[in-house]
């Protein structure tokens, strides 16, 4: 009886069946078998990847959302996964949604968008060694995307929308609201400013008439008769000069009609100042 040969690749295992029955299992490497009896099945043991896109989930606030998720998976068991399970892949692909499912269903909307590594991480946990079952092991599993629906997306920009309108509003009020107690402090550091130098002002002025008249009643308090006598002579020179006809004079006052010049230089100039 002739025989057949069958080469079994690196990384896989040879399932050997005899009238349609498995018989056992043969190593990577050259093997024969008897045609027509006998049958050579392939199973690669190499981690292969698996997406699973567009899952609809539904989470704890009634969001429903979109999961896309891609694991790796590789068979430990080439006879169950060939004969214990008419389609371990989606017998497995079943497990993994059905536990993504419970994990997203116990959180609300925000949370499960921002919890991509926890919910990976509880999913990989959830599913250890269940798919043992199916000859099969999953090694890695990772969310490519967490999509709200349409109408959630939309309502999700509104809100974002809004609140960014309401912080650009804050934000103006206050820089409005600094801009006005900047200008009213200016203002009113120009007003104590002008306040304080007409004050430093006028006390100068104040100062300097005090000295002025001091420094007069020093001198007249020093001056003696003849400096009085001139300033009379000096007044009826003036008098003499005037549009008045006719001066009448007590001979014993004349030498205090000098002193009203002084005097009244001393008013005029105290007035100017004042005024």
């Amino acid at each position: 009886m002739p025989l057949g040969l069958k080469i079994v690749p690196q990384n896989n295992q040879g399932l050997i069946e005899t009238l349609g029955k498995y018989s056992h299992s043969v190593n990577s490497g050259l093997h024969f078998y008897i045609p027509f009896f006998q049958k050579i099945r392939r199973v690669s043991l190499a981690m292969e990847p698996l997406a699973l896109p567009n899952y609809s989930i539904i989470t704890k606030d009634n969001a429903d959302v979109s999961a896309s998720l891609t694991l790796n998976f590789h068979i430990t068991d080439a006879v169950k996964y060939q004969y214990e399970n008419t389609d371990s892949i989606e017998s497995m692909a079943q497990l993994v949604r059905g536990h993504l499912r419970d994990i997203i269903g116990r959180m609300d909307l925000n949370e499960a968008l921002g919890s991509t590594a926890k919910i990976n991480q509880e999913l990989t946990l959830a599913i250890g060694d269940l798919t043992n079952t199916y000859g099969v092991n999953v090694d890695r599993i990772n969310i490519d995307e967490l999509t709200p629906s349409q109408a959630i997306q939309e309502a999700m920009d509104k809100q974002l929308t809004a609140d960014r309108e309401r912080i650009a509003a804050i934000a103006k009020a206050e820089g409005e609201a600094k801009s006005i107690e900047l200008t009213t402090k200016a203002k009113n550091d120009a007003l104590m400013a002008t306040a304080k130098a007409e004050a430093d002002a006028t006390k100068t002025r104040a100062d300097a008439e005090r000295y002025r008249i001091d420094t007069v009643q020093a001198g007249l308090s020093n001056a003696d008769d003849k400096y009085f006598q001139n300033q009379s002579i000096n007044a009826f020179s003036e008098l003499a000069t005037s549009p008045a006809n006719l001066v009448v004079v007590p001979s014993d006052s004349a030498a205090d009609y000098g002193k009203l010049p002084v005097v009244g230089q001393l008013l005029g100039k105290g007035a100017d100042k004042n005024a």
